[in-house]
Parts: structure tokens; sequence; C-alpha cells
């Protein structure tokens, strides 16, 4: 009998590899379509696009159900792993034991948790706070003992930088790892010198946010795994593609008032979104 893997045991063995696992950005089940039939291993579910796509900025403004439900709808949407932006954890230890429960039944294979005092905003704009240490610390711990599944992957974020520098998040990241965390992510670092030391001073797997035009001056992914870090996510690239492409397509059919005849057609469309499969169940049935 062939053994059955599971989201989270598929991600564990991406982390067990080698190489940079690269998890470009996606916020609802055309996107993670996308990454998935790229061949990249490792789907994210960004929270600023998911908070984006509902209308709003990356204030954190979307609920634990919101975020939670998004993540399961990319997580039936792909048969890679799926890693879900899970804010705060939305509340004190017992949200946190929920919110851990609630992306695991629907799939997800692992969250990352972060120590921004609530509401929370995107890492990469000005404004933020930190709650206390041994608050996140005990957060993570919480998240930690909530699993059902070992292998669900804990990632621990700290954004703590752009409040009390870099030694306290390298602090936090390893505290947390010691609470039970899987991979710290430590947020906007500003300066290269402090994003290679990160790796190194850290005593885990790393995660590095590639946000272009953010806080974070590196691009080149070749860089970012040589400098030792497991994991790079870029939660603004398609959702940026998207706004750029869009706002290109409205701007000519206004000016031009011609509808756009080439393209991908709309059985392609579909037949990317799973048709063929569904086509099959129809005729099984006939």
């Amino acid at each position: 009998m062939m053994e059955s893997i599971t989201p989270a045991r598929a991600f564990r063995r991406l982390l067990e590899g080698p190489g940079l696992v690269v998890a470009p950005g996606a916020y609802d089940g055309i996107t993670a379509r996308l990454v998935e039939q790229a061949g990249f291993p490792l789907v994210y579910m960004t929270g600023a696009g998911t908070s984006v796509a509902r209308g709003y900025p990356d204030y954190g403004l979307l609920t634990l159900t919101e975020m939670a439900e998004n993540a399961g709808i990319l997580a039936r949407s792909v048969s890679v792993p799926v890693l879900a932006d899970a804010d705060t954890g939305y509340g004190n230890e017992l949200n946190v034991t929920r919110t851990v429960r609630e992306f695991e039944s629907r799939g997800v294979a692992g969250i990352h948790l972060e120590d921004q005092v609530s509401p929370k905003r995107c890492g990469h704009l000005d404004g933020k706070d930190v709650i206390p240490r041994a608050a996140f610390v005990s957060k993570i711990r919480a998240a930690a003992a909530a699993r059902t599944n070992a292998d669900f992957v804990l990632v621990a974020r700290t954004d703590a930088v752009a409040v009390h520098g870099l030694d306290d998040a390298i602090d936090r990241a390893n505290a947390a790892l010691d609470a039970g965390a899987d991979v710290a992510f430590v947020e906007a670092p500003t300066q290269l010198d402090d994003i290679a030391a990160i790796p190194r001073r850290v005593h885990g797997p790393c995660l590095l946010n590639v946000v272009g035009g953010g806080r974070t001056p590196i691009s080149d992914l070749r860089e970012v795994e040589s400098m030792g870090y497991r994991i790079a996510i870029l939660p603004v690239l398609l959702l940026a593609a998207v706004m750029q492409a869009g706002d290109a397509v409205l701007e000519d059919l206004k000016h031009s008032r011609q509808a756009p005849t080439g393209g991908t057609s709309i059985r392609e469309t579909f037949r990317r979104l799973g048709s063929e499969a569904w086509d099959g169940i129809g005729r099984a049935k006939g």
C-alpha cells in the first residue's frame, strides 16, 4: 500500500531537503493554481493579498474565520502544501489554540504567527508595535501544543527589528524556536549585513520575506539561498502583476473601445482550473 503523504508531511520533507524553498504568494484558487502549475513546491497564502482581495489594506482588518476560510480554498485548489499567514493568532493563548485547529482542519500545511500588537499591519509599513517577548513565547508554546498533527509546521514571525532592533528580534526568534516553533521569520531587516546575519545567529531554519518595494533590500534568491535561508516567500509578486495587468487592459479598453480578442481561451482557462476532471465525473454518471 502506498504511503499517504499529508500536506504537512510534504512541507516537512521540503524543509528537510536541499536548497531554498521558494513560495510565491497566492490569495485565491486561481493564483494558487498558477503557482503550482509553474512548478513551485509550496504555495504561500499572503495575508496582504487576502486582505486586498476583499477590498481592504493589510491593516489587520480580517478575522480568523475569513483568513482560515481563504486558506482552505487554497489548500483544496492545489496538491502542493500551503503555508498560510495567521497574523497574530487573533487573541491570547486560547484564540491561538483555536487558530491552529481551524487552519489545520482545512488541510493547510503550516502557518506563521507574529508578535505584533493587534490590530497588526503589513510588516513593511511604519507604525508597528510588538507585544512583550514573554507573551509572544507563550503564544508560540500554546500553538505548538494545539497541533493534532505533529507535522503541522509552525513559523514564528517577529517584527521586533523595526521596534527594538536586530538583537531583540533574534532573541525572540530563538526563544520561539525553543518554545516549539519549527521555523523563524525575522520580518523586514533593512540592511544586507543584518539579512545575512539572521541565519547565522538563529538556531533553526529561517524564512525571508522578499517584498518588491519593501524594506528588505534583496531580490536575488540565489543570494538569499547562499546566506542560509530555507524558505523565501514572495507575498505580493502575483498581486502586483495582476493589478498592473488589470490597469493596462482597462486603460486600453477605455481609449480604444475595442475588447481584446487574443489571449487564453475560456476553454483553456477552465482546463487549468480542473474542468477535465469534472467532465470525467459527468461522463461517468451518464
